[in-house]
């Protein structure tokens, strides 16, 4: 107990002495950096420990990529039930708690909806072709070779990249792991998760429960805002006031780590901007979509997981993907999905194919049409349905890469790149604090699989 408090005071003053500008946040805001800290390494370890199986030293090293006060807080990893603890020197505690089928949550008092939710696990992958099931049949050599390079590039240069997948025509055709990452390694998506929630209402669209005109969203509007359309959320046009910056005292912090609803902080924004007419990239807009999800489908969260399972995983033979729900029982859409790099490729292949998958058709052409249209704003056009576009604006976003590309983008520099005129899927997945050369890369993987030769590869890999 003495030296929790002596580390308490070292590390306070420690905080009070140094500027502003050195911290990243004002010093009014150091009550809630100490919360974000601990809850930030709670939910983090819980998810790496339980989904991703990463050892406790990466772990940390993970965290310490967002903030090194992250070094400071303690972890206790505990079982029955399966959880992690957090404090830094014994302040702001903070529960991450793992459950079969959804992952892990912060602990909030007053918040027991995911106690009594009876979650289903996805079924185990078959040995059945990709993308049905895992059996991988052949090779390309040209593109294996580019992807080879690629990692041990980016990896020789600390970029840490883990997990890269590339399908041309239907078919993986290459793929690259770090060591300890493999084909059946969950990996955290970040914002990727948006483009996943804009997919589950192209769902709903297809089984008449949604649209994309659909207004009068929330109860809680009783203003203008029950004018905005699912469209404009899905383009992150609505107009709606959201701070994204990830800084303590900011909306996106207080959303992802210190609110139980992660939704609810976006439903109390006020109109900024007149709808349709401002894009503003939003996190808080996605967790608003997952609200509407949440509420269409009943307002339970066993519904919602069951729905995204049987309605899109399971067709698409998705076997290693979590998709995470807040204490509140709403997916964080914004935020928490992990799957593997097949997984990942999955998804952009069924956008490719223009919603079908494996014989099933998840979405209607018109909706993946549509979510590649270019948004009306007047500053940045190049955002589609949650997902970000080449074209729309007066140049093309990646200039090297084909103008209809789009794509998923996660935080630490991850992508899933849908290429139509190539009839390709690129996938990257990694931890990469700064800048990834990801237009150059896959750029070099574009041109790589323009080649034809080809190798068989060992039954059931």
């Amino acid at each position: 107990m003495k030296k929790r408090l002596i580390g308490s005071a070292i590390f306070a003053t420690a905080l009070l002495t140094l500027p502003s500008k050195f911290l990243g946040f004002s010093i009014f805001n150091l009550g809630h950096a100490i919360e974000v800290s601990t809850s930030l390494s709670a939910k983090l370890a819980c998810s790496a420990k339980y989904l991703t199986q990463l050892d406790e030293q990466q772990i940390v090293h993970d965290l310490m990529s967002y903030s090194p006060v992250t070094d400071l807080v303690e972890l206790k990893y505990l079982e029955s039930p399966k959880r992690v603890e957090a404090n830094l020197f014994g302040m702001a505690p903070m529960t991450a708690i793992y459950r079969d089928g959804i992952g892990c949550s912060l602990q909030y008092e007053g918040f027991d909806e995911l106690d009594s939710g009876q979650f289903a696990s996805l079924p185990a992958s078959s040995n059945e072709p990709w993308p049905t099931g895992n059996l991988v049949k052949y090779i390309d050599l040209e593109a294996q070779a580019a992807l080879n390079n690629i990692i041990r590039e980016d990896n020789n240069a600390g970029l840490n990249t883990r997990a890269m997948v590339v399908v041309k025509d239907g078919e993986i055709v290459a793929e690259a792991y770090a060591p300890g990452i493999n084909k059946n390694t969950p990996l955290l998506g970040w914002s990727m998760g948006k483009s996943l929630t804009a997919m589950m209402l192209g769902r709903l669209e297809s089984l008449g429960k949604a649209h994309s005109s659909d207004a009068e969203l929330f109860k809680e509007w009783q203003d203008e805002r029950k004018n905005l359309t699912l469209e404009q959320l899905l383009q992150m046009s609505s107009g709606l006031k959201f701070d994204e910056t990830y800084a303590p005292g900011s909306d996106s912090t207080h959303m992802l780590f210190t609110a139980a609803s992660a939704s609810q902080v976006a439903i109390d924004s006020a109109l900024e901007h007149a709808p349709a007419s401002h894009f503003s990239y939003s996190s808080g807009t996605t967790n608003l979509l997952a609200r509407y999800i949440h509420n269409v489908l009943g307002s339970n969260a066993s519904n919602t997981i069951n729905f995204l399972q049987q309605e899109i995983f399971i067709p698409a033979g998705i076997t290693t993907a979590t998709f995470e729900p807040d204490a509140a029982g709403i997916l964080v859409g914004s935020s928490y999905i992990y799957a593997s790099g097949r997984d990942w490729a999955r998804l952009g292949l069924i956008m490719l194919n223009d919603g079908e998958i494996n014989g099933q058709h998840i979405l209607s052409p018109s909706w993946v049409a549509a979510a590649q249209q270019p948004n009306a704003s007047n500053n940045e056009k190049a955002y589609g349905y949650q997902f970000w576009l080449n074209r729309g604006d007066d140049k093309l976003r990646w200039p090297s890469l084909p103008e209809d590309a789009y794509t998923m983008l996660g935080n630490r520099r991850q992508s899933v790149m849908i290429v139509p005129s190539e009839n390709a899927v690129l996938v990257r997945l990694g931890w990469t604090k700064g800048s990834y050369p990801m237009e150059q890369n896959y750029r070099k993987l574009l041109d790589a699989i323009k080649e034809k030769p080809i190798l068989p590869k060992p039954t059931g890999d």
